[in-house]
């Protein structure tokens, strides 16, 4: 017997709807490539995207057809967020920090109709627009500069719609919705291809307490995390479902720029990976009386966060740090590191190790771990590669014609991340399965040496490597970056990490390095630091 409830289909258009009936005079804030401030209300962004959907109607776009963005966060590219989808075609971010090469494989591979870009990108785009072949290219301009011959103009595109003729998409939940491609560190990149259905329910789950970020109508989020990387972690539309103000920084993620748009619009909730908040807290310890703020929360995610970042912010400022884990592949929330009623009442030392750690699954995300013995037990100690599923968890990639045994017999996504699980539920990774260091037989946390070495008062990054062993088959080595007018050397940091690690957990060697490599979602790429001690070492 089938339940007497309507068919109602969770689709996009529905947060469209919700944000101008409900939220029209909320404001959406964007800080321009000109580094002007650009404000407008839902009413606006409402009225806009609907234009620019019939616009791109009328230049040809069809369902299922893909619209690209090559664009910074700000509020042209939030209404191409919405107007390719609400139309019922797809809108495919992409990685502006990505190769010419990787770029033009993944336009092609994706065959983009049209790309959407900023006239501050468009000397990248010509870097690769004679490999491509897409019907239109539309320049978001800047500062009232020309646009040059070739390229149409998105205020005259949007201009040229009508949003009497708006016609929002009302078909299968499942029907694809967005678009976004990992950044191939391994092979080309992969195409996860989010459908309405994974959005909305993501949001949603996004938007539950349990998940830690609890963001309202009261709230004003700044998203440092880009767009074109994995929908901005949700945020565009789990914001723009509640109606909370919209805060975008454009191309200016410098601690300065970040930090006067969080006290200017009084920002309570931002998300980014740990080196951009790495250089807030140095920036507000610098002068810890100039700022006036009112975060109380930041979402930290990308790759595994430093406890000692979450002490800081918290004992300095009284902000919380939430960590989220999470990849392309999981539209991105998996888990949060949300403090449970067991731990509401623990020490604040017990607080931070737990929020260091990656925390519970969200809401209809289930895990499971499996090393060679098979699927690991809940004990917290015992290691194996996280495996999960739900339902905005990609069940294989588009168009993959190099499958990578990325999904189990049995329909589970296999995410590399290597994890202990604990008897609650918690999840902790220890690795990924390509940087863990198995020595003598012995896994090695070089995740674990990383955030223990940023602890050290001198100590700014560190990212640790294997390296060959004729005995061990692989030992561990550090590279670190050191604040400035800080000095250290290896035996004060061997000696910093004794106390905390088994012996044959300490690296072999200590680096001090003026930068260390990162991928372009600011990861540390560790491929680039084994080829540099190849290199260096023989």
């Amino acid at each position: 017997m089938r339940g007497l409830m309507m068919e109602y289909q969770l689709t996009i258009p529905t947060i469209l709807r919700r944000a101008e009936t409900l939220f029209a005079k909320k404001e959406i804030v964007s800080r321009m490539p000109d580094k002007s401030i650009h404000r407008y209300t839902y009413k606006d962004f409402a009225l806009r995207t609907k234009k620019l959907s019939d616009a791109l109607h009328q230049l040809g776009v069809r369902h299922g057809d893909r619209v690209a963005t090559l664009c910074w966060n700000h509020y042209q590219h939030l209404e191409a967020y919405f107007a390719a989808p609400c139309m019922g075609a797809i809108v495919h971010t992409l990685n502006l920090r990505l190769s010419p090469d990787d770029l033009t494989y993944i336009v092609n591979h994706a065959e983009d109709k049209v790309i959407i870009v900023d006239q501050v990108l468009l000397p990248l785009l010509e870097k690769f627009k004679a490999n491509i072949s897409v019907q239109h290219l539309i320049v978001i301009p800047n500062a009232g500069q020309p646009i040059p011959q070739g390229y149409l103009n998105y205020e005259d595109v949007v201009a040229s719609g009508d949003a009497s003729r708006f016609e929002p998409f009302e078909g299968d939940e499942y029907t694809a919705a967005s678009m976004c491609y990992t950044s191939g560190t391994t092979g080309k990149p992969k195409g996860v291809l989010y459908s309405h259905r994974s959005i909305m329910l993501h949001a949603m789950s996004c938007l539950v307490s349990c998940c830690g970020l609890g963001i309202t109508e009261v709230d004003s989020v700044l998203p440092i995390v880009p767009m074109f990387h994995a929908s901005a972690w949700g945020f565009p539309f789990n914001c723009t479902f509640v109606g909370a103000k919209q805060v975008f920084p454009g191309p200016y993620l410098d601690p300065e720029s970040l930090l006067d748009l969080y006290e200017k619009e009084k920002v309570t909730v931002t998300g980014g990976v740990p080196t951009v908040m790495l250089g807030i807290l140095n920036k507000l310890d610098a002068d810890p009386n100039r700022y006036k703020l009112a975060l109380r929360i930041i979402l930290v995610g990308g790759s595994a966060l430093p406890r000692f970042l979450v002490k800081a912010f918290d004992e300095r400022y009284h902000i919380q740090v939430l960590q989220g884990w999470g990849m392309t592949e999981t539209s991105p929330l998996g888990s949060t590191s949300v403090l449970t009623s067991q731990l509401v009442n623990a020490s604040k030392e017990e607080q931070y190790d737990h929020t260091a750690k990656q925390g519970l699954p969200a809401p209809f995300v289930e895990i499971r771990g499996r090393n060679e013995n098979g699927f690991i037990p809940w004990d917290g100690v015992t290691m194996g590669e996280l495996e999960i599923r739900g339902p905005w968890i990609a069940a294989a990639y588009y168009r993959d014609m190099e499958p990578e045994g990325k999904f189990t017999s049995d329909e589970w996504f296999k995410t590399g991340d290597i994890v202990t699980i604990d008897e609650q539920g918690c999840i902790e990774i220890k690795d990924r399965s390509k940087d863990v260091i198995k020595s003598g037989g012995e896994w090695i946390s070089s995740v674990a040496l990383e955030n223990t070495l940023m602890g050290h008062s001198a100590v700014m990054e560190a990212a640790v490597i294997s390296i060959p062993d004729e005995k061990w088959m692989e030992r561990p080595y550090a590279y670190v970056v050191l604040k400035e007018g800080k000095t250290v050397t290896p035996d004060e940091l061997k000696k910093y990490l004794e106390d905390k690690f088994a012996k044959f957990w300490l690296p072999d060697g200590y680096e001090e390095v003026a930068a260390i490599p990162k991928t372009s979602v600011g990861k540390f790429l560790k491929s680039a630091l084994r080829d540099k001690y190849s290199k260096d070492h023989g």
